[in-house]
Order: structure tokens, then sequence, then C-alpha cells
């Protein structure tokens, strides 16, 4: 016996299906193929109607928004995909798996950011909310004026009060805060020597002989000896 035959004969032989275990999975495999039929026949079917759906709001230019029912994840992108061929937005709202829906708008009549808003919390767009939102806008553009014309002056027109000289003149002193009051000057005298006294009115040859007598101080050598 060659080798690859003793592999074959150690391995586990497949059990035995008698002809009855035959049939059932037989009649699985048909059932099988009947949902997967069926679910392909619904989609189509849902495909054909949503085609006409789009296209008869496309037409009417009375309607601005069409909503759908919930739906599951499957229809909803057949939904997102005819609306993009058509040229509209298809958003979904609500929760998944409970009550996720699709609205599509068309272009020229994008939803606003209220009724995003209100679409998103899970409440109904409508006349009476729109007119709600409306007063809300409102109310806040009032109070961000009203808080804006409240707002600190400009510190360049900042004017006190009181005069802190007059408050606080018992801690420092009534002449302490007079002299604060005071505005300071620089003394032009200070550092200043009289021009006069600037003057040299010594000869030539008394400035002279002082050059000696400093050069004679600072080299003794250089004195005259006594003859």
């Amino acid at each position: 016996m060659d080798l690859l035959g003793s592999i074959l004969n150690s391995m586990e032989k497949p059990p035995n299906v008698n002809e009855k275990q035959k049939e059932a999975i037989k009649r699985q495999k048909i059932e099988i193929q009947k949902r997967q039929n069926a679910e392909k026949g619904m989609l189509k079917d849902f495909r054909s109607k949503t085609i006409k759906h789009i296209g008869d709001f496309v037409n009417d230019p009375k309607r601005t928004r069409l909503k759908y029912p919930p739906m599951d994840k499957l229809f909803r992108q057949i939904v997102h995909e005819l609306s993009e061929e058509a040229g509209l937005t298809a958003l979904s709202f609500g929760q998944e798996g409970v009550e996720r829906y699709i609205m599509v708008f068309k272009k020229e009549y994008p939803p606003s950011e209220d009724e995003l808003t209100v679409l998103r919390s899970g409440e109904e767009w409508t006349a009476e909310k729109e007119k709600e939102m409306a007063a809300e806008r409102e109310r806040e553009k009032l109070a961000a004026l009203e808080a804006s014309t409240k707002a600190p002056k400009d510190e360049k027109n900042f004017v006190p009060v009181t005069n802190y000289r007059e408050k606080y003149q018992h801690l420092i002193g009534l002449e302490a805060a007079k002299d604060a009051a005071r505005v300071t000057q620089t003394n032009k005298q200070y550092g200043f020597v009289p021009s006069e006294n600037k003057k040299d009115h010594r000869s030539i040859e008394e400035t002279l002989n002082d050059i000696k007598r400093k050069k004679q101080k600072l080299n003794p050598e250089n004195e005259p000896k006594a003859q």
C-alpha cells in the first residue's frame, strides 16, 4: 500500500446519509432559494415604486419634501441611491431599528437648521413649530443685542465715579493726597555747573608752569639738580 492510500484509510469517513436526510437537505436548499427569490422580487418591486414616487415628487412644483415611513436599512439604501440619481437630497432621521425613516428634499428647498434640529430630536416639523423656533431665534437676537449695549466702555473713555484722593485721604493724609495730585517735573538744574565756574582765568605762562610742575611730581628724577 502506498503512502497516499494509508493516509486516506486513516482519515475518518464521512457519515452515511440516508435517503430521508438527503431529502431534508434538498428541501432546505429549496426554501432558502425561495426566500432569496422573494426578497429579490420585493426589492425589485420596492425599487419600481420608489422610482415612481420620486418621479411624481420631482414633477410636482407644490411639493418640497417627501417623507417615507420607517423601513429597514436595505430599503433606505435604495431610496438614497434613487434620490441622488434624481438630483435630490435624502436624509435619515430617527433611531436605528425602531423608527428610522427618510425624508427627501429638493435642492432648491433645503431644510433649515431649525427644521433639522427638530427632526433630529424626534419631533415633527409643523407650521406651529416653525413659528416657535422663529420666535426663539428673535429672542436670542434681542438678548445678544441687549448684552452688547451693556458691554463695558473703552478704558480710554473710562471716568471714575469718585476721586481716589478724596476717598483715601484718611489713609495717606491730606498733604500726601495733594502731593499725589501734583504733576511731577524734572529738575532742570540737577547736575548742572554754572558756566562761570567752567572758565579758566590763568594766563598761558601760568598754565604751562602748572603742567610742568605736575610732570615733575609724577617723575621726580627729572627735577633739576642743585648746583
